[in-house]
């Protein structure tokens, strides 16, 4: 897709602002990567390439410096936290995550991709024995690849790197393709495009790439026609309360009759007044007087808006309640689970940790683990514990219900995080199945 093609492409698709995360092995030149696109689109301060350059010392500049923001980063080489960097072109906004490639930082990919509409993961072709049949894919390639799949990111892009390094660039090119191709479809992966791309020397990430055997679009080309992730905005509703304002009084006297508005961004469906609406966990019903939204008072709000609804009558309604259509919080108190491992003591049957479900906290114990999957087969293996950034199947038996939802069928109702009671480490991260 070259030149009047690709403007052509863009027309009529999804112009909001793209969340996207790099994701990969250590070293695969993820923020190289995203180096080079800030720096090809323009979206560096001149003091921030003033320092790269005097860095450089009349070397080459290392892009990797423009998101390796802390002195352990820069000391070490590697991604350690999630670094975020904003850049737009003609067509549209980005809101790049760069995410550690160490499996010791899989936690922090996990986060990266909770909130993302694409993942675009990396695969250091000088790393893999293209010539072998079948060419085997690294863990990490595998892993986050799987990550992102679990976490319902919409568009998953593979980028495969550094081809200025190899000679036999359309062969290698290929043979890994068709590797990616095939763990993709054994997966249960759709995948949005593979691009061969060189990072450092900027072959294909702006501009396309100038070889007789590959036509298709170079990775910003793909990012600008990407979708956003769109929850349904049709049906019943659903919001976590994440906020309980209360207006002040006309004369500045009394509590009681002050109207309260109970904030949060709404999961799926649409409010607006008039609206019956039934409460998480007191079941008590209400309706709708007043929508809001930054402040003022709106006809509705749908999904992926953060809003403010105001009751036509007082109700007991504090942070980590939820608010939804009359007769769909259904409680659960006992569920089936994919579950992604992320601490170094590994998950148990029996042992008890804290889970978080939108705002609310509640005690949680794991019931029983069905399997764990092997990255590299992806076939269930019997398990009595998952080690750190293994994933699993899982029984959760919790304290107090719960108003869940399966997780392919919404984000925010069917995901909690697991919470370590001794050392408060964020563990793992459950999405509901059943």
């Amino acid at each position: 897709m070259k030149g009047t093609d690709h403007r052509e492409a863009v027309k009529g698709t999804d112009h909001r602002a793209l969340r996207f995360l790099t994701a990969g092995s250590v070293d695969d030149g993820k923020s190289t990567l995203i180096g080079r696109l800030l720096f090809d689109s323009r979206a560096i301060l001149a003091d921030q390439l003033d320092t790269l350059e005097k860095r450089a010392a009349g070397e080459p500049i290392d892009l990797s410096l423009l998101t390796d923001g802390l002195e352990a980063e820069r000391e070490q080489g590697i991604t350690i936290d999630v670094a975020y960097r904003y850049f737009a072109t003609r067509h549209r906004k980005f809101i790049i995550a760069d995410a550690p490639g160490h499996e010791q930082y899989t936690r922090n990919m996990v986060t990266a991709a909770a909130g993302s509409d694409a993942a675009v993961v990396l695969v250091d072709i000088t790393k893999i024995d293209w010539q072998a049949r079948p060419v085997p894919l690294l863990p990490q390639t595998r892993r986050h690849a799987l990550l992102a799949h679990l976490l319902r990111v919409p568009s998953i892009v593979f980028a495969v790197n550094k081809l200025d390094a190899i000679e036999q660039t359309q062969a290698a090119f290929e043979a890994t393709r068709d590797a990616l191709l095939a763990f993709a479809e054994e997966a249960g992966i759709a995948v949005a495009g593979i691009i061969p791309v060189s990072a450092l020397r900027g072959d294909n990430v702006t501009q396309p790439l100038d070889a007789a055997w590959y036509s298709g679009p170079s990775l910003l080309q793909l990012l600008e026609s990407l979708p956003t992730t769109q929850e349904r905005t049709e049906g019943a509703l659903l919001q976590p309360v994440q906020f309980v304002a209360r207006d002040p009084g006309e004369t500045g006297e009394g509590t009681g009759n002050q109207p309260r508005t109970f904030w949060g961004r709404i999961a799926h469906g649409s409010v607006k007044a008039g609206d019956a609406v039934q409460v998480f966990p007191s079941g008590q019903e209400a309706v709708v007087a007043e929508v809001r939204r930054a402040g003022s008072t709106v006809d509705s709000a749908q999904a992926g808006e953060s809003a403010g609804i105001v009751l036509d009558r007082q109700l007991d309604i504090s942070r980590g309640d939820w608010i939804g259509s009359p007769g769909t919080l259904k409680p659960v108190q006992r569920f089936n689970a994919t579950l992604a491992w992320l601490d170094t003591e590994a998950a148990q049957i029996g042992r008890k940790y804290w889970v978080r479900h939108g705002n609310r906290w509640v005690q949680a114990r794991i019931a029983a683990i069905e399997h764990r999957l092997d990255i590299q087969s992806l076939q269930p293996i019997d398990a009595h514990e998952l080690a750190v950034n293994e994933i699993g199947h899982v029984v959760i038996e919790l304290q107090q219900p719960l108003p869940l939802e399966a997780y392919a069928n919404n984000r925010v109702g069917g995901a909690l995080i697991v919470v370590d009671p001794a050392s408060n480490r964020t563990s793992g991260a459950l999405l509901v199945r059943e």
